[in-house]
C-alpha cells in the first residue's frame, strides 16, 4: 500500500514538473529587450529583397519538390525551399535563391505554353511539369529524404480553437502564449504576402519604374494572423531630380483629386483581371473614402485589397509594429481579445454595425498605455529626431519615433499576461463610453468631440474616429460580454487557482451565472448589425478638408 502511494506520488511530481517545464519553456521565449528591436523600414526591406529572390512554383505533389530543387540549382544556389498545399489538392513550392540574379535566369529560361487563349506574362507564379523523358523510367523512385533547406506542409489556414491544446498548460499566461505562436502571421505567410505585393509592381515597371507596392496593415504590423487578409497599397515614385542631366523625361500632368485616383482603380481592376496570373474575383470600389481593388490570388489563397498611394495607412503600420514589439506581452494580450472576439461573436468578416479588429487592437493598446507598458504616442512625437520626419502628400504629419530602442523606460510593470487579461476585462466594463472618448494620443480619455456610441480617436488622422460605425446596441453588448468574460476569469482562478482559456471562448453561460441578470441585453436583433453598402460608403464619402493634423483635441481633465 505504501509502495502504491509512494509510485502515484513520483508520477503526480513527474507529471507536475512537465507542466512546469512547459510553462518555463514558454516564458523563457518572451524577450523584454528593446535592444534587439528591428526598425520598420529594416524589415520591410529584408522582406522586399527576398520576395526579388523568390518564385512560386505550383507542383504536382509533395514529392516533386526533390526534382524541382535539382532543376532549380542549375540557375544559381537556393536559400530556402517552402511547401504548402491549398483546398482543392493544389501544391506550391516557395523557391528563395541566395541571389536576384539567379531569378532572373530562370525566368529567362522559363516559357509560355502553346495556347492562343493563353496571354503570355512574365510573373514570379510558374508551374513545373513533369519529366517527359523520366515519365515512364522504372527508377523515377521518390527520395524523400531531402538533402536541402527544407520546410514541408507549411500551414496556411488558421488552426481551429479546440486543435491547439490549450488545456495541456495550468497556465492562462502561457496559454496565451500558445495561442500566440500558432495563430500569427508565420514566415512563409509573410513571404507570400511580400510576393504577392511584388507581382503587382513588376506588371507596373514598365511605366512606372519607380513605384513600389507594399504590404500594410496586419500583413507587416505584427498583429497579423494566419490566412488574413493582404492590404496592398500602391506608393507614389520619389523622384529626385539630377540637375546636371539635360535630358529630362516627357510626363503628362495630371491631378491628385479623388475622380484621378477612382479612374486609376478601374485601370488597375483590369489590369488584374485581365493579364496577372492568379488574381480572380475582381471587384473595384472606388466610392469609398479610399478607393480599392478587391481581388483574390488563388495560388497564395488570401484576399486583397489594393489601394493607391495610401501614405497614412502604411505610417500606420509602422507605429502599431512598434507596439507591437515594445513588450513581449501586447501581441499576447491582443490575440487572445480578438480571438475571444471572434469566438462569442463580437466581430464578424463582413461590415457591419460591430467592433472591428482594428478597434480592438487600439483598445487594448490604450488600456496598456494605462498600466505604463507601452507610451502615449505623444512621447513619441516628443523624441522623435530629424530622420523620423514624415509629411505624407494629403498632409498628414506622421511624424514620431521610429527607433523604440531610443526611448527610455521609466516605469516597470511586472504585470503577468493574465493579470492583464482580466485587468482589460474590467477596466473597460466600467469603462464610460457615453461621455469618454480613448486618446491614444495622449494616452487618456478626452471629452467626445462629437456623439458617437464608441469614440477611438484615430491615432494620426486625429479628426477622424476609427469606430465610427459602431450601433449603440453592439457597445451595450461589448460592456456585457466584457462583465462575462471578468466573471469568469475571476470566479474561476478564485476557486480553482487555475483557467482554461477555452472557457473564455464559450461565451455566457445563463444557467450557470442566473444571478447575474443580462439576458433581455443579449437579444439583440441581427438586423440591427447590419448595413448596407451605401451606408457604409456615405459618410466616408466626404473629402478630407481639414488637413491641419497638428491641432490637437483637448484632453480632459
Amino acid at each position: 500500500m505504501n509502495k502504491t502511494c509512494s509510485l502515484r506520488r513520483l508520477c503526480n511530481l513527474h507529471e507536475h514538473l512537465m507542466k512546469q517545464h512547459r510553462v518555463i519553456r514558454y516564458e523563457s521565449n518572451t524577450s523584454n529587450d528593446l535592444n534587439s528591436f528591428v526598425l520598420y523600414d529594416k524589415f520591410i526591406c529584408e522582406r522586399r529583397s527576398q520576395s526579388k529572390c523568390s518564385v512560386l512554383v505550383q507542383v504536382s505533389s509533395e514529392n516533386s519538390c526533390s526534382d524541382l530543387h535539382s532543376y532549380c540549382s542549375k540557375f544559381g544556389s537556393i536559400k530556402n525551399i517552402f511547401h504548402y498545399q491549398l483546398a482543392g489538392s493544389n501544391h506550391f513550392v516557395l523557391t528563395e535563391f541566395e541571389d536576384q540574379s539567379s531569378v532572373n535566369s530562370l525566368l529567362d529560361q522559363s516559357t509560355h505554353i502553346k495556347d492562343s487563349n493563353v496571354i503570355a506574362v512574365r510573373s514570379p507564379f510558374l508551374w513545373f511539369r513533369s519529366n517527359a523523358s523520366k515519365k515512364n523510367s522504372k527508377l523515377s523512385i521518390v527520395d524523400n529524404k531531402f538533402n536541402f533547406p527544407f520546410q514541408a506542409n507549411q500551414t496556411m489556414i488558421e488552426p481551429n480553437i479546440k486543435d491547439i491544446e490549450l488545456n495541456q498548460l495550468d497556465s492562462l499566461s502561457n496559454q496565451m502564449l500558445l495561442l500566440l505562436k500558432r495563430t500569427q502571421l508565420n514566415d512563409i505567410g509573410t513571404r507570400l504576402r511580400f510576393l504577392t505585393a511584388m507581382q503587382i509592381e513588376n506588371a507596373l515597371k514598365g511605366i512606372f519604374p519607380l513605384s513600389r507596392v507594399l504590404p500594410f496593415g496586419s500583413s507587416v504590423n505584427s498583429f497579423g494572423k494566419i490566412g488574413s487578409d493582404i492590404d496592398l497599397v500602391i506608393m507614389d515614385s520619389q523622384t529626385t531630380e539630377n540637375e546636371t542631366s539635360r535630358l529630362i523625361y516627357h510626363g503628362k500632368c495630371v491631378s491628385n483629386g479623388r475622380t484621378q485616383t477612382q479612374r486609376n482603380i478601374e485601370i488597375l481592376g483590369d489590369l488584374l483581371q485581365l493579364f496577372l496570373p492568379g488574381c480572380s474575383r475582381v471587384k473595384r470600389i472606388t466610392q469609398a473614402r479610399v478607393p480599392i481593388v478587391k481581388y483574390s490570388q488563388d495560388f497564395v489563397g488570401v484576399e486583397c485589397d489594393l489601394a493607391v498611394s495610401n501614405e497614412t495607412a502604411v505610417n500606420m503600420s509602422e507605429l502599431l509594429y512598434i507596439f507591437g514589439n515594445f513588450d513581449y506581452r501586447v501581441r499576447p494580450l491582443v490575440f487572445t481579445v480578438k480571438m475571444w472576439a471572434k469566438e462569442i461573436n463580437l466581430t464578424n468578416d463582413t461590415p457591419g454595425r460591430w467592433i472591428t479588429n482594428f478597434s480592438l487592437t487600439l483598445l487594448v493598446l490604450f488600456y496598456l498605455q494605462q498600466e505604463k507598458i507601452i507610451p502615449d504616442i505623444q512621447t513619441l512625437v516628443k523624441q522623435a529626431r530629424n530622420n523620423d520626419v514624415r509629411i505624407t502628400n494629403e498632409g498628414i504629419n506622421c511624424t514620431f519615433l521610429r527607433d523604440a530602442s531610443k526611448l527610455p523606460r521609466v516605469v516597470e510593470n511586472k504585470k503577468t499576461l493574465d493579470q492583464l487579461l482580466l485587468g482589460f476585462f474590467e477596466y473597460f466594463a466600467s469603462f464610460d463610453f457615453n461621455t469618454n472618448a480613448i486618446s491614444l494620443n495622449f494616452g487618456k480619455t478626452i471629452n467626445k468631440p462629437e456623439y458617437s456610441a464608441l469614440y477611438i480617436v484615430n491615432p494620426l488622422e486625429v479628426h477622424f474616429n476609427v469606430s465610427k460605425n459602431i450601433s449603440s446596441e453592439e457597445v451595450e453588448r461589448f460592456r456585457i460580454e466584457l462583465r462575462n468574460a471578468a466573471w469568469t476569469i475571476d470566479s474561476s482562478l478564485m476557486n480553482t487557482n487555475s483557467f482554461n482559456l477555452l472557457d473564455l471562448f464559450k461565451g455566457f453561460d445563463v444557467n450557470k451565472k442566473s444571478q447575474i441578470v443580462f439576458e433581455i441585453q443579449h437579444q439583440i436583433k441581427n438586423s440591427n448589425r447590419l448595413v448596407t453598402v451605401k451606408d457604409l460608403f456615405d459618410d466616408d464619402s466626404q473629402p478630407q478638408e481639414d488637413t491641419r493634423l497638428n491641432k490637437q483635441l483637448k484632453p480632459s481633465e
